[in-house]
């Protein structure tokens, strides 16, 4: 049996999300899926599939035939309408798997930290730079101290709707902080570039971690702690890969504006690239996809957890 889920947001990231339940999900069935613009694709899109449709938002949705049966409703909005579709769907007693970077719940980052929060009525995907990026720097400081950490994330602005690009402040801010408390970093900064090129450039992520230590590194443990993290990302979104064998170099700086401080350590870099599955935006779309699957991941894993499925 599947379980019944709503998804609110038909832009890029809902459309792509319902695709991927769709076509992937042997747990989850989308029952309703719901925007406030009457044209979207995404509604269109979703009555060819035989989906319900309102374009009257999450009040929309708490008015539909099917909401009763909602188990688990994602929110694909933004930042700022997250705070009032929590409200709405909390008084109805329903799960939210929140991909927005509203950050009102707790951080999940599946590969890092998938089982510690399954108790919360709702759970945050972070960012896309968020699920690219964190999952490396806790691979790094799995091995050494991380004092900080710095990534660039670069998506193809053709896959940058309008709820990406309301968000860009949010974006640097959650994936910051998710790069800290779940990640291990002591200090982070995230940066987020929209590329114009023509034709679309894949996702690309940059990491940096700056790594203090007394004796001399051990890189290979470092290299072996990442490639395995990337495999296990790659378990979910076939398209993750290293662009490149991590690198890692000399610093000594008397004064690092970044920490405040001296600094003697290693600069560890890692290079990234996500292809998406090409659900709904071609595979250049990898911050979509990212999202996505991390999001059914985590969806997948509270149903399990919570034996729904044979309830």
């Amino acid at each position: 049996m599947k379980i019944p889920a709503a998804i609110i947001g038909s832009g890029n990231i809902g459309t792509d999300l319902m695709f991927k339940v769709k076509r992937l999900s042997e747990r989850l069935e989308v029952t309703a899926f719901v925007g406030i613009d009457p044209a979207s694709d995404g509604l269109a899109r979703a009555r060819r599939l035989g989906v319900a449709t309102s374009d009257e938002g999450v009040h929309g949705l708490a008015s539909m035939p099917e909401f009763p049966d909602v188990r688990i409703v994602f929110d694909a909005t933004s930042a700022a309408a997250h705070q009032r579709n929590l409200e709405v769907v909390r008084a109805h007693g329903k799960l939210m798997v929140d991909l927005t970077p509203a950050a009102v719940g707790p951080y999940v980052v599946p590969p890092v930290n998938l089982d510690d929060h399954l108790g919360a009525d709702v759970v945050n995907m972070v960012t896309c730079g968020g699920q690219a990026t964190v999952p490396v720097v806790a691979a790094v400081s799995a091995v050494v101290p991380v004092a900080y950490a710095e990534i660039v994330a670069s998506i193809a602005s053709k896959s940058a709707g309008p709820g990406t690009r309301a968000n860009i402040d949010e974006f640097t801010r959650t994936t910051a902080a998710a790069l800290r408390s779940v990640g291990g970093a002591g200090e982070a900064k995230a940066i987020i570039v929209l590329n114009p090129a023509s034709p679309p450039m894949v996702m690309r992520d940059t990491v940096y971690c700056l790594v203090e230590h007394t004796g001399p590194l051990d890189r290979a443990a470092v290299n072996a702690s990442v490639v395995a993290m990337v495999d296990e990302v790659r378990r979910y979104v076939p398209g993750y890969r290293l662009k490149q064998d991590v690198q890692f170099d000399p610093v000594d700086e008397p004064w690092l504006p970044a920490l405040g401080r001296p600094f003697t350590g290693t600069r560890v870099s890692v290079f990234l690239e996500v292809s998406g599955a090409g659900h709904y935006l071609p595979d250049y779309a990898g911050n979509l996809d990212i999202m996505t699957s991390a999001a059914l991941r985590t969806a997948e894993r509270l149903v399990e957890l919570r034996g729904w499925e044979t309830a």
